[in-house]
């Protein structure tokens, strides 16, 4: 007669049961392609395509070329430019967001783009930004200038419509923090004498902060490795790594350089979501380590405050 499992050896029987479909889908479709993309980056170019199954460094040795490196410092010019637009643009939406009594409504309102294809929201602002498009012909309407401005295809253009393309990956982590905020905490600072700005940098940010993290990490990720903005909206110097992976795949068809560039979207990938998971840790840590450090601790401190505040002035 076999002795039934003890709850604890059954539950984690379970856990494993349900946890192999995941762990294999997630082995099929993402750690093979990501292996075969790494062993691409160390082989041989192919005469006609593909590649040579001979160990060698070329591909990563073509990547130090100064056309390349020019690439690379505009690819990340221009995802930390778009990422803090987005953040600066998100911060004060969400904010408005979590003090309205029609959050519903302005979700909806954030979500609605989703509904429409990408292509056609970029097409959309080429219609608006061109020589001809509805800027430049309201402009030269009302007299103000005399022949279209060159509103499209330079890297103002690409920041433009990264920027709205991105904003809900930030508006929406940002909103889900400040959402759980208790806004009592303002104005007990308020109270104690700071003004609205002050309580806002002091107070409200410091418990926000994994939602700041969140949606740096959502915007700065999906910007860096964009293809189709830059293509469309983007002049011969505004193209980005995205770019350069596509046309060593479709036109000069060297997979391996492909490979390695595509190597530096994953390690920055990679190094953002570390980073996250290290600070929703370290919150977690400070939370262990001691009531002075955490924000819970600062709520707290400024009820106290308000509190004694409140009975010194009775």
């Amino acid at each position: 007669m076999k002795r039934p499992l003890n709850p604890r050896t059954r539950e984690q029987l379970l856990g494993s049961l349900y946890g192999w479909p995941m762990g294999g889908w997630f082995t099929l479709f993402f750690t093979v392609p990501l292996a075969i993309i790494i062993l691409y980056s160390f082989m041989k170019r192919g005469l006609y395509g593909g590649v040579e199954f001979t160990l060698t460094l070329n591909a990563y040795r073509e990547m130090v070329n100064p056309s390349f490196a020019m690439v690379l410092v505009r690819t990340i010019w221009i995802s930390v430019t778009a990422t803090v637009l987005c953040l600066l643009i998100a911060l004060p939406c969400a904010y408005a967001m979590a003090r309205s009594k029609h959050q519903t409504l302005l979700l909806f309102l954030i979500i609605i783009p989703f509904w429409t294809n990408s292509l056609i929201r970029i097409y959309a602002w080429i219609f608006i930004l061109s020589t001809e498009g509805l800027i430049n012909s309201i402009l030269i309407k009302i007299g103000l200038i005399d022949e279209g401005l060159k509103l499209i295809y330079n890297n103002g253009a690409v920041i433009l419509v990264l920027v709205y393309m991105y904003l809900p990956f930030a508006i929406l982590p940002l909103f889900t923090t400040i959402d759980k905020f208790d806004f009592s905490l303002l104005d007990a600072a308020r109270d104690l004498g700071a003004d609205k700005f002050t309580s806002l940098r002091k107070v409200m940010l410091p418990n926000i902060k994994s939602g700041v993290s969140t949606a740096f990490i959502f915007t700065f990720i999906p910007i860096f490795g964009a293809y189709t903005v830059p293509l469309l909206v983007g002049g011969k110097d505004s193209t980005m790594i995205g770019n350069i992976i596509v046309d060593q795949v479709s036109k000069t068809r060297n997979w391996p350089l492909a490979s390695a560039f595509s190597m530096i979207l994953t390690l920055v990938s990679l190094i953002g979501v570390f980073w996250m998971l290290y600070t929703g840790k370290r919150e977690e840590q400070m939370k262990k380590d001691g009531p002075k450090r955490t924000p819970q601790a600062l709520e707290s401190t400024v009820k106290a405050h308000h509190r004694a505040a409140s009975k010194g002035a009775r």
